[in-house]
């Protein structure tokens, strides 16, 4: 049966099938359950072993040691984790990314997919249309599980036969029989077709379809897992290319890890293949190298079995299909166990070497002289968005960084208030509140733009609701920069027409600081932890909000009651209540978004 440009593109729709099956599969499970795994993120940065079990269990969740070694670079790039704990979190994931090998390898040959598919995406439609978000969450994970086994299904149909198509593999074939400079090639291989597809999964669900029909041996399905393991790296190290040194420090320890770990393996390949063989037979599943040699068997004795042995036309009840069935069961089973006891031993091993591999990780990756990173978003990697329900957090902590830089533009406009008019200390400190002014321009659009990107994923209605909350947030912030630039624009007009300030007009200026002050760190208290706040706060903060209002109005009463008695000149009362009046704003936008925390923590009960 020759191989037709058609039954290409089929292949290629089965394995875009399959990784949309496991991405809706993903987003569905992290929208159920989406403040949960925030929470247990959050864990990561207690020491190395809570990481090393944090990354096992949110990879095994999400479906994707990808995506959460992306996020673990995020963190690091953030410094809300230190090098060494990010790699226990990362060992951690190559364990938990064996967890969809497995659900792969019990139900894609035990089950008959066709039988079971159809009618969970049945059931699970009326779940899309439920009012609960919850539900629809639910009925999204279930039709992404059925479409990664129909994708599965199909690229069993649809992946060509080497022995039917000898034109098309005739360059692979030979590389099949040259002992340990196959396994190399097949690793190669396992590497290349990773990276391309950006999956490990996909790599093994093909593997497994190929040693399953026979096609190739065991030893050479390791070795294709083993490349796999190297080839899923690429995505990190691409998302860290816009992160800081920590963050392409993480990037490399990922591919370190995964490198040497691929190394001693292939140092002892045979004899650890054969390790697995017998493990799998202890546990019940028979020879996983034995289909192979059967197929082949079949192949030389009896053509027309062998010809009908994978497309289903054997009758019912056939004892080669029997056996077949029950190899191709130890087939998946031995690749499973392959890949988990590979990443294990790994682990077990490596996981007290972190000191050692960050000290290999900062030579490798060594910091420029003079970096500097003051103005560089910390939590927010800049790049691709891996996982957008887990990124809201990242996005949250991000917005309390940039509130508390703006506080300091505060402080900044406090102080340009007792610089001499045309010293050289005024220049200085107002040209610092004008470049913080520009990073706080810049800072709204990467974030703004950041949460645009996280709502065009897949989101709980939990989530679209932080979100938009998040924008409204950011635009006030940045409106609290516009203003104490503002007061400084207004400091520049009261020198150029030689008004001058009194003491008594400082000290009320200074009150009006310390209260606006006061209100802007209850406000990044607020911010640090929006899902717990506490009522009292907020309660704080309409107290302050009470306070700037008052002062304002008492400070405008006695302005105009001092001008009448000469206590200081008319364009110098004018210049001292226009930073007034700013001030008060700034405690508007401060109340704004206090408000949109009392939203929001009323959404989350």
């Amino acid at each position: 049966m020759s191989y037709s440009f058609l039954d290409l593109l089929c292949l290629l729709g089965s394995v875009a099938l399959f990784l949309y099956g496991m991405k809706v599969m993903s987003e569905g499970l992290q929208k159920a359950a989406g403040d949960r795994l925030r929470n247990i993120l959050s864990a990561m940065t207690r020491n190395r072993f809570t990481g090393m079990l944090t990354g096992i269990l949110i990879t095994a969740l999400i479906q994707s040691s990808s995506a959460s070694t992306v996020m673990v670079v995020s963190f690091v790039n953030a410094g809300l984790m230190s090098l060494g704990q990010s790699m226990a979190v990362i060992m951690g994931a190559n364990v938990g990314t064996t967890f969809t090998a497995w659900i792969i390898a019990l139900f894609g040959f035990k089950v008959n997919i066709s039988a079971f598919v159809l009618p969970v995406i049945g059931l699970s439609i009326p779940l899309l249309f439920s009012k609960s978000s919850r539900n629809k969450s639910i009925g999204e994970f279930f039709i992404g599980f059925s479409f990664l086994f129909m994708g599965l299904d199909l690229i069993s149909t649809y992946v060509p036969d080497l022995q039917s198509n000898p034109e098309m593999f005739a360059f692979l074939e030979r590389y099949t029989s040259m002992g340990f400079g196959s396994v190399l090639i097949f690793t190669f291989v396992g590497l290349i077709l990773t990276m391309v597809i950006q999956s490990s999964a996909a790599t093994f669900a093909i593997t497994l379809i190929m040693c399953s029909k026979g096609w190739i041996d065991f030893d050479l399905s390791c070795a294709l897992v083993l490349g796999s393991n190297i080839g899923t790296t690429v995505t990190p190290l691409m998302a860290s290319m816009g992160g800081n040194i920590a963050a392409k420090r993480t990037a490399m320890g990922h591919l370190l890890f995964n490198f040497l770990g691929t190394g001693w393996t292939l140092a002892i390949f045979f004899p650890f293949c054969h390790f697995a063989q017998w493990l799998t037979e202890e546990l019940g599943q028979g020879d996983p190298g034995a289909l192979s040699a059967f197929v082949n068997h079949i192949e030389a004795t009896d053509p027309d079995t062998y010809n009908h042995l994978f497309d289903n036309t054997l009758p019912a009840g056939h004892p080669v299909s029997a056996q077949i069935a029950v190899m191709q069961q130890s087939v998946s089973i031995g690749l499973s166990v392959f890949h988990t006891v590979f990443n294990l031993i790994n682990l077990s091993i490596m996981i007290w070497l972190t000191g050692l591999y960050v000290k290999i990780v900062e030579h490798l990756v060594p910091s420029r002289p003079n970096q500097e990173e003051e103005f560089q978003l910390k939590f927010i990697q800049i790049g691709m968005v891996s996982s957008s329900e887990l990124n809201i957090s990242q996005a949250e902590k991000e917005i309390v960084v940039y509130s508390q830089r703006v506080q300091r533009m505060i402080g900044m406009a406090q102080n340009i208030i007792h610089c001499k008019d045309n010293s050289e200390e005024f220049t200085k400190q107002f040209s610092r509140l004008e470049k913080y002014e520009e990073i706080s321009d810049r800072m709204e659009i990467e974030i703004a733009d950041y949460l645009n990107r996280c709502s065009e994923g897949r989101l709980s209605n939990e989530g679209k609701h932080r979100i938009a909350a998040m924008f409204r947030i950011v635009s006030e912030i940045e409106s609290i920069a516009d203003c104490c630039y503002g007061i400084g624009k207004i400091l520049i007009r009261k020198r150029e027409s030689n008004a001058q300030f009194s003491e008594e007009i400082y000290h009320n200026i200074d009150s009006m600081f310390i209260a606006v002050e006061a209100a802007m760190t209850n406000q990044i208290l607020l911010l640090r932890d929006v899902e717990h706040a506490q009522q009292k706060d907020i309660i704080t903060s309409y107290n302050y909000e009470r306070e700037i209002n008052n002062l304002r109005n008492q400070l405008r009463s006695a302005n105009v009651e001092n001008i009448n008695e000469h206590h200081y000149e008319y364009q110098a009362g004018i210049y001292f209540m226009d930073v007034i009046g700013s001030l008060e704003k700034i405690g508007d936008y401060i109340i704004n978004v206090v408000d949109e925390v009392k939203n929001l923590l009323r959404l989350s009960k």
